[in-house]
């Protein structure tokens, strides 16, 4: 019976219905089984003729409305029904009218009064938390569909809604309990776990959101959204190859499924097999192609593979990415793209992406105070006291600073495009950033101790919250194979994780980095090292900025800016790449640089021992 059906029953005690009502009903309920509308209409218009001072005949009509579609009817009944008997059941039947006639707002106030007359009628709250959402008031429909399970725990539909609400509004450890709940009373129920899959996507737990979608998938086969989430999963959780074949799958049933052959496309990426990547994209394109998520990834391998022209353009999609777009401030004045002249002009020059974006980009700086402008740099406050020294820039200014008037303004990490940068024009001086002071140099050198052996810093892990955290960052206890070799290994890790923390208590590694305040302190003590062994993060760019020696360990997949197939970098001179190879291993570039590093070891004791001392 669906609920339309179950309207048609009567909650009130049969004692106080008449006879006649009770067959009236049961007359109604069979014609509507029959789908005889016309039936059931002429048995409540004998009712009401017989009985005009009944409400019930009057509340049958407004349902059988209901029924035809007659929506505008059925609320004019059931206001006659409501002004002889103000019962719950009957505002129950004019809120249903009123939502199908699209009066949501007065759908409400019709739910409420019911609810006020009856606050323990479980059945109340959840019609109330429907026409909630239907106005757009989904979080106030959470707190209904609450109460309903709370006067009734059994009733899954309320803990699978409040669940689906809370996972659209990010609320997802409250929305996997909810779902709970529903799995808990409909285990055989794919949409539930299809949606709970979802939020602990949300929430990053990508293998238990895999068990989710492959139960959906043997209770509702075939389903292209399933196999896409079972796809997803397994590409989440690095294992590429076999997500490839769900998405096939998926789009097997539906061959336009974008969201799916955007899946594949990534996962092609990841395998390098970028030529068969670039077809999905471009297949994407034909059929979503203003979407700034494919267009963004597209762009990504494109610069990868060294298409800049492209590359560069298509990474503009960034700002309209939800994700993105809010960290850029909406400014009243022109954005520059490279053709206005800024000669005499003052432009912002703003950090629209991470720290080590940031940094990269900073070399173009003095690059546009050389058309003549006044640079006012705006950059993460970490940034500041670093990137305030940078030559060419009058200003620089931190996110939260007041910015002061100026004629144009461009995104950091833009400039490249508006220097409309080549491969073989990308601005690489030896080093770019500012050098620290002499003074703090020593004070870091003094910490130190005695320069008698290869001081080499590392860096083993970057942002967690990085997207691609989990291929490029590895554990102290992978990197820790280098310690025996015969050297000072100094810790530029500053945001250290639990699981690092005891590894590290137990290493001969020098860790000072409760004393490194700013991006100058790290700069400081980078400068007193002989070499710089660091996953891809900001110290990367920061070593490599300063012109030290920097060997940056890169996963199977690199960020597009290290390119493909070379050991060097045209952004970084004086850095090294060390690549994993398909087996995904940092175990094997740890040996490599191991060995590479027992000959720098080897050489700076030859060195040490030719230096005559005083």
């Amino acid at each position: 019976m669906n609920r339309r059906e179950r309207r048609v029953v009567s909650k009130a005690k049969s004692k106080a219905i008449a006879p006649n009502i009770v067959d009236l009903k049961t007359s109604v309920i069979t014609s509507l089984r029959a789908g005889d509308l016309l039936g059931a209409e002429m048995s409540c218009r004998r009712a009401i003729e017989g009985a005009p001072d009944d409400p019930e005949p009057l509340n049958l009509m407004a349902q059988v409305c209901c029924n035809a579609d007659q929506f505008d009817h059925a609320v004019e009944w059931a206001i006659r029904a409501i002004r002889l008997d103000p019962k719950p059941e009957y505002l129950t039947t004019l809120g249903i009218a009123l939502l199908n006639a699209g009066r949501c707002d007065d759908a409400v106030n019709a739910f409420d009064k019911a609810v006020q007359l009856r606050p323990n009628d479980a059945a109340l709250w959840s019609d109330l938390g429907d026409a909630l959402i239907a106005v757009g008031r989904a979080l106030d429909a959470v707190l209904c569909f609450r109460r309903t399970l709370e006067l009734d725990p059994i009733r899954a539909s309320a803990a699978f809604k409040a669940g689906g609400i809370l996972r659209e509004t990010r609320q997802l450890e409250d929305a996997v309990a909810f779902l709970d709940v529903s799995n808990n009373l409909q285990p055989e129920h794919s949409p539930t776990l299809r949606l709970r899959a979802l939020a602990l996507d949300g929430l990053g737990r990508h293998a238990e959101a895999l068990r989710d979608n492959l139960r959906a998938d043997e209770l509702q086969p075939n389903d292209p959204e399933i196999g896409n989430g079972i796809g997803y999963d397994l590409m989440k959780l690095g294992r590429y190859t076999e997500s490839l074949e769900w998405f096939d799958r998926a789009i097997e049933v539906q061959p336009d499924f974008a969201q799916a052959i955007h899946n594949k496309a990534l996962s092609l990426f990841q395998l390098n097999r970028f030529g068969e990547a670039a077809e999905a994209f471009e297949r994407l394109q034909q059929i979503d192609g203003k979407n700034p998520e494919a267009i963004w990834d597209f762009a990504l391998l494109q610069m990868l593979m060294g298409n800049f022209e492209a590359g560069w353009r298509g990474r503009e999609a960034r700002f309209d990415l939800p994700s993105v777009a809010p960290r850029y401030p909406t400014f009243g004045r022109p954005r520059w793209d490279g053709s206005a002249p800024l000669d005499g002009k003052t432009i912002v020059l703003y950090a629209d992406e991470g720290l080590g974006d940031a940094i990269q980009f900073a070399r173009y700086a003095p690059m546009v105070a050389r058309l003549g402008a006044r640079v006012v740099l705006v950059v993460q406050k970490e940034l500041r006291s670093l990137l305030s020294g940078l030559d060419g820039v009058a200003q620089c200014l931190s996110k939260s600073d007041p910015v002061p008037s100026f004629d144009f303004h461009c995104p950091i990490s833009s400039l490249p495009m508006a220097f409309r940068t080549r491969l073989d024009s990308i601005p690489a001086a030896r080093s770019y950033l500012p050098a620290p002071s002499p003074e703090l140099v020593s004070t870091w050198d003094e910490r130190l101790g005695a320069h008698d052996k290869l001081r080499v810093g590392v860096v083993w892990s970057g942002n967690p919250k990085h997207c691609n955290d989990l291929n490029r960052s590895m554990s102290l206890r992978v990197m820790q194979q280098l310690l025996d070799l015969d050297a000072t290994f100094v810790s530029l890790q500053k945001d250290l994780r639990e699981n690092d923390r005891e590894t590290l208590a137990r290493t001969k590694i020098v860790d000072l980095t409760p004393h490194l305040a700013s991006f100058v302190d790290t700069a400081a003590l980078t400068s007193c090292l002989d070499v710089v062994v660091t996953v891809d993060t900001s110290v990367a760019h920061l070593a490599g900025g300063l012109g030290r020696t920097t060997w940056t360990l890169l996963p199977f997949t690199p960020d597009y800016r290290w390119l493909i197939d070379r050991e060097d970098t045209p952004w970084y001179p004086t850095m090294r790449l060390f690549r994993q190879g398909a087996e995904r291993d940092w175990n094997i570039v740890i040996d490599r640089v191991r060995d590479e590093l027992g000959k720098q070891v080897s050489l700076f004791g030859t060195t040490l021992k030719a230096t005559p001392t005083s």
